[in-house]
């Protein structure tokens, strides 16, 4: 049976005391939650607007699904590296090429667990779309294709209005037809995967709730 990992004691304290400020303060409206595998790892990757990305993503999958995310290495200091483990991230050294971050979240989502990606790499700047939009980097893809589990897309909008308590809106999609990739070199088969995944999520995007 597909093993599903509960989340810590800080995900449930965070997750339980955030859900009704997300409610009434950002009017946070998710949409295609039923896409979300219910047990079992998959890779959940989504747009970037903020560092509160995972925030939205994970509040309407919570309490039953534990997300694990990428974090950057140098925030892995004592005590705030327990802290982050708690909420769900593990370290990657950015801009390097992280090899093991890469193989920890394919481990992790062997495992069970659910891994979310960003795949435009960093946060969106304003006004840059669509210089960015040629960039976007094939890891989400690769990790799903290599752990052998669902990938799964969603769009968010609204975390780069925090400040101004804008609505946060977020809609998944049905996990990304990969089947047909199955012969092909691993690079070849993720770089047609993100493209099929970028189309999907600016979809998603613009039609979040």
């Amino acid at each position: 049976m597909a093993q599903t990992h509960r989340p810590s004691w800080l995900y449930l304290v965070v997750g339980g005391l955030s859900w009704p400020v997300l409610k009434t303060v950002f009017r946070y409206r998710a949409a295609g939650v039923e896409n979300v595998p219910s047990e079992g790892g998959f890779v959940l990757a989504a747009n970037h607007w903020s560092n509160f990305d995972p925030w939205p993503l994970g509040m309407a999958v919570f309490p039953h699904r534990f997300l694990r995310f990428m974090a950057k290495s140098e925030l892995f200091w004592f005590p705030l590296s327990a802290v982050i483990t708690a909420g769900g991230g593990f370290p990657v050294r950015r801009g390097q090429g992280d090899e093991q971050a890469m193989q920890t979240a394919v481990a992790l989502a062997r495992e069970g667990h659910a891994v979310v990606m960003f795949p435009e790499g960093t946060r969106r700047s304003k006004g840059l779309r669509k210089r960015r939009e040629a960039r976007w980097h094939s890891g989400a893809a690769r990790i799903a294709l290599e752990a052998d589990v669902p990938l799964v897309p969603a769009g968010i909008t609204g975390t780069d209005r925090l400040a101004r308590l804008g609505p946060l809106r977020v809609r998944y999609g049905p996990p990304l037809e990969l089947s047909d990739l199955a012969g092909l070199p691993i690079a070849d088969a993720a770089r047609e995967a993100t493209e099929r995944l970028r189309e999907t999520i600016e979809e998603l995007e613009r039609t979040a709730p």
